[in-house]
């Protein structure tokens, strides 16, 4: 993928078009994550939340072994340790699997191991690429510790609950087809070949109108803690409000002249 790169030493920032990538650049530490990812990363979400001109997003890791191996234990620090406060600020960050609200698509591109604090937040993510060597897993309990950041939310709402108790409660890894056939990832391809699969599914999405798939994410997400009644009358609301932007007008026009909609945005 080309285009300008804006990089901070540990997560790489590219631009191309409408289409960002987050990648996750510490691949000798199997791109387990500091305290100073944390604060890069959530400065990378917020661009992407905030910049009109990134319609989605790609997330993946340096390296072939690895897309993140979690939080980095060797830069953890305990209750009482002079650094404790400091630390727990950045826990406290807004992220993709913190709280952050980011309506745009997130599509992951996995290769190699992903536990932890890596699973979840490919658990935040929309669409998922995984390639025949990624393993899963929610693997905290086995320190003594949880998986936080919606680790123990999003994993019993997204997979079968026995199957989610089962990464919960043993923090074993499973392999990419086991992850498949629970409907965690959308598609298992050779290594290889994985980020160029998200980013075909990210031109897909791109060539749909901008405000209409940010509206369906957010209806699909808040919809979920909602009375099927009230998720209704929402949608009817954001359909209305859709009808009035310059691309309904112009997807309604493409199609009487069959053609490509130039979408703006607005």
């Amino acid at each position: 993928m080309s285009g300008t790169l804006e990089e901070t030493e540990k997560v790489l920032f590219e631009r191309e078009g409408k289409l960002a990538k987050v990648t996750l650049n510490r691949p000798e530490k199997l791109n387990a994550m500091d305290p100073e990812m944390f604060t890069a990363l959530s400065e990378a979400w917020i661009e992407i939340r905030d910049d009109p001109d990134v319609w989605a997003a790609i997330v993946t890791g340096s390296g072939e072994r690895a897309f993140s191996a979690g939080a980095d234990l060797e830069e953890t620090v305990t209750p009482g340790h002079e650094k404790w406060d400091e630390f727990w600020r950045t826990q406290e960050q807004l992220l993709l699997n913190r709280g952050l609200e980011v309506w745009k698509p997130i599509i992951a591109a996995v290769n190699g191991y992903c536990l932890g604090g890596g699973m979840t937040m490919v658990l935040a993510t929309d669409i998922r690429i995984a390639g025949e060597d990624a393993k899963f897993g929610l693997t905290e309990v086995k320190r003594g510790i949880l998986p936080g950041n919606g680790g123990t939310q999003r994993a019993v709402r997204q997979l079968p609950y026995p199957i989610a108790m089962e990464l919960l409660l043993t923090g074993d890894h499973v392999g990419a087809g086991r992850a498949e056939k629970w409907g965690l990832v959308n598609e298992v391809v050779p290594p290889d070949e994985t980020l160029s699969t998200a980013e075909a599914y990210a031109e897909r999405i791109l060539a749909n109108g901008p405000l209409a798939v940010q509206a369906i994410k957010e209806l699909a997400i808040r919809g979920t803690d909602l009375p099927l009644s009230e998720g209704i009358r929402l949608e009817q609301s954001f359909g209305r409000h859709l009808w009035m932007t310059e691309d309904a007008e112009e997807g309604v026009a493409a199609f009487r002249e069959d053609r490509q909609p130039e979408w703006k945005g607005r």
